[in-house]
């Protein structure tokens, strides 16, 4: 036993030194925490595996956050503090930052600026970044084909077809274009982009959306982003997880922004876009590149200490641009245009009241226009596009496109959803019930869409 023992000190004292950086696997380090500081760390054990703390007994320190920083962060990871004693281990979220740091650097991107000039001149900076970011300086040549476009079904004042637009060679964004029926003049339009919830734009949530922006007396088209919906004919829903899902889904934003612009019964001085959630940063960013937009409404999306968290929203270095910039920041780039910001009080938008909003007001201030950027805070609702949400954003349209309130109004005045119909999912399919219908030119696979940007080779 002595022997033993003897041996086991040998054998610590041979890797327990600087020769070999006092190193120790990570699942003892976590452990030993675990025992000193009487917690409890949830992790996996793919989470943990090979992975090694260098100098590992010298990060610890008198209280268990530090400690934690200490061992974590060169490893770039994390924990989340799920309550009192219980931590959660995560990979490090470069997306997502603490409230005040958050703040912090949003008040220091505001000292770049104190008027309306200044403002501007930060805004032509940051824009033109923003193309080169996501590889769009200069844009893909357009291709020249027709859209692609399906039976109508006609609703109670209101009509569906679904299109999908060629934006690149063999690649196609795909949709629904919801439209009045007996309108006469010039029809806006609402770029009605759909965020990362479950059944994507076939949601019930989502055709009730645009159809009540269509029974109001505009167009809205509910498209899919990359790899999500019917794009996942062409690619798998793991390529939405890549960077390039943020340059494709913009160009796709683009192509329907040139579509619609191009259409005679358009009315190019009403054109909006809202989405929520990962649709919701799609919406700030179009916003910020593009003025065809003329009012936007990104709903539980903004915030100065989340970047979103998929890389359809940072995986490009578009947050690189103008030598740093966030969301917020981005979402001032819409000014003067009509802004509305729908926030809830159990995600990453909970604190726009208290500080995003009031940048945005001061911003728009500065052309004299602070009635422009509105907020509708929900503190008990949670991330979603539920019916106070869209109740907000039908209410933001009426206000600044004139549309028809009456036509989706009871007597009682309260909005009335109930008239719209709720379709199957393959009734809202461009390339048939099992994709058969696709163009035999479809660029398939990831690999084979990098090839159209050769500047990423």
């Amino acid at each position: 036993m002595i022997i033993s023992l003897f041996l086991s000190r040998v054998s610590f004292a041979q890797t327990q030194n600087t020769d070999n950086l006092y190193k120790k696997p990570l699942v003892d380090v976590l452990k030993e925490i675990q025992k000193r500081f009487k917690v409890q760390i949830k992790y996996s054990e793919p989470q943990v595996k090979d992975k090694w703390v260098n100098y590992a007994d010298w990060r610890f320190r008198a209280n268990v956050d530090e400690t934690l920083t200490n061992v974590l962060t060169p490893l770039d990871m994390k924990v989340n503090k799920e309550k009192s004693g219980v931590y959660k281990l995560k990979e490090y979220e470069y997306y997502r930052w603490e409230v005040q740091n958050g703040w912090a650097y949003l008040d220091t991107l505001a000292t770049k600026y104190h008027d309306k000039a200044s403002w501007e001149k930060r805004k032509a900076e940051i824009k033109p970044e923003l193309y080169q970011a996501l590889l769009l300086s200069p844009l893909p040549a357009k291709p020249n084909s027709k859209p692609i476009i399906t039976a109508k079904r006609v609703f109670d004042g209101y009509s569906v077809e679904n299109m999908a637009l060629e934006i690149l060679p063999g690649v196609w964004i795909n949709g629904s274009l919801y439209k009045p029926l007996n309108v006469k003049g010039k029809i806006p339009v609402v770029l009605s982009p759909d965020g990362h919830w479950e059944k994507q734009r076939y949601r019930a949530d989502c055709q009730i959306r645009c159809a009540m922006i269509a029974k109001m007396g505009a167009m809205a088209f509910s498209y899919d982003l990359f790899a999500w919906g019917e794009s996942m004919l062409q690619f798998k829903y793991e390529d939405h997880r890549r960077s390039l899902a943020q340059t494709v889904q913009t160009l796709g934003g683009i192509r329907i922004l040139d579509y619609f612009s191009s259409l005679k019964e358009t009315d190019t001085n009403r054109i909006g876009i809202s989405g929520g959630s990962g649709a919701g940063s799609h919406s700030i960013l179009m916003t910020a590149m593009d003025d065809r937009i003329k009012l936007s409404a990104p709903v539980v999306a903004m915030s100065s200490y989340f970047y979103g968290g998929c890389p359809c929203e940072s995986g490009m270095p578009i947050h690189q641009c103008g030598g740093g910039t966030d969301n917020v920041e981005l979402a001032a780039m819409a000014a003067p245009r009509p802004q509305l910001l729908v926030s809830d009080g159990s995600d990453w938008t909970a604190h726009t009241p208290e500080h995003d909003f009031p940048y945005l007001q001061k911003m728009y201030a500065y052309y004299g226009q602070k009635g422009k950027i509105e907020n509708v805070h929900l503190p008990e609702e949670k991330h979603d596009f539920g019916v106070n949400k869209r109740i907000a954003l039908y209410d933001f349209l009426i206000k600044n496109f004139k549309l028809n309130a009456s036509s989706v109004k009871d007597k009682t005045g309260k909005y009335d959803e109930s008239k719209v119909t709720i379709e199957k999912e393959n009734a809202l399919y461009v390339f048939g019930d099992k994709g058969e219908k696709l163009p035999k030119n479809a660029v398939i696979g990831f690999e084979n869409l990098e090839k159209l940007f050769p500047l990423r080779q």
